[in-house]
């Protein structure tokens, strides 16, 4: 039954899940947006960060810690990754690009599953953050309004990086004109290295911070991947306020639609993408250079 609690209780749903989408895709977007690699196994650095952090709170019993080493492991991975093998597909086919990216995200779901199983695992939420809140007219989950807040720190100093850092500054022009940054004497391999590596922590982050409201499973990188690209390209390609205004949208069409019919969430969703590329088909932020 609908009523006036339900309706703002998956309000606030569709918030949390939309921030999550938006920190998610932010990464991915950057990524794209910088090297034009579109990283299919960037669901499976969500996962990934999951999984590092709870193999770090198991071992310290700290939230904090926890946060701290899948973010960091994620974001070395990342690195590592593209130091051995995505710097090499650079100028190859888009479709060599997906084939690379959806096969290392295999490899790192099976990997996982091989040392931790196929049962999922849960990360309790911090005791300063357990527990529920009365809001006055309706109670929630004390860490879901946490969550809410870590994200829009976590957003703060992505954009803080981006907008007010030299190193944002080159990102942002490559995401322009890359070839022109190049010209200019930059070194833009290691700018690849450094975007790649933010954009990996960004999911790394979200997969940890995630992990008390959804147990942790290999597979789940895979459906938070469909979202966060149905996310950008809402948003628009490359465009970091696009991937939080899609991450947003998306969020609450997922979460109201599940409300009425969960059957009908991703259909809800799907459809409100076809609606953009149809009215604009660069995205709601986007721009026909990165099209």
């Amino acid at each position: 039954m609908i009523n006036w609690a339900n309706f703002v209780s998956q309000l606030f749903n569709g918030l949390v899940l939309g921030a999550l989408l938006a920190l998610i895709s932010s990464g991915l977007t950057i990524i794209y947006g910088t090297l034009g690699v579109l990283n299919l196994a960037h669901g499976a650095m969500f996962m990934l960060g999951g999984y590092a952090g709870y193999v770090a709170f198991t071992y310290t019993g700290s939230f904090i810690i926890a946060v701290l080493a899948g973010s960091l492991f994620v974001m070395l991975a990342g690195v590592v990754m593209e130091r051995v093998i995505i710097r090499y597909f650079y100028g190859r086919p888009d479709e060599d690009q997906l084939l690379v990216t959806f096969g290392i995200g295999i490899c790192i779901v099976e990997i996982v599953r091989f040392f931790f199983g196929s049962l999922s695992l849960t990360v309790p939420a911090p005791k300063i953050f357990s527990g529920i809140t009365s809001l006055g007219f309706m109670y929630y989950p004390t860490y879901r309004l946490a969550l809410v807040g870590i994200v829009t720190v976590a957003l703060l100093a992505l954009y803080l990086v981006l907008y007010r850092t030299r190193l944002g500054m080159i990102v942002r022009a490559g995401i322009e004109d890359s070839m022109m940054v190049s010209t200019l004497g930059i070194n833009v391999f290691r700018v690849f290295m450094i975007v790649f590596g933010i954009g990996a922590m960004a999911a790394g982050f979200a997969g940890i911070i995630n992990a008390p409201v959804v147990s942790l499973t290999p597979d789940m990188g895979e459906a938070i991947l469909v979202q966060t690209f149905v996310v950008i390209v809402i948003g628009g390609v490359g465009s970091f306020p696009g991937a939080i205004l899609g991450g947003l949208i998306a969020g609450e069409i997922i979460s109201i639609t599940s409300m009425i019919n969960p059957g009908y969430a991703y259909v809800m969703l799907f459809a409100a993408m076809t609606l953009v590329l149809v009215l604009r088909p660069h995205g709601l932020f986007g721009s026909q250079s990165r099209a």
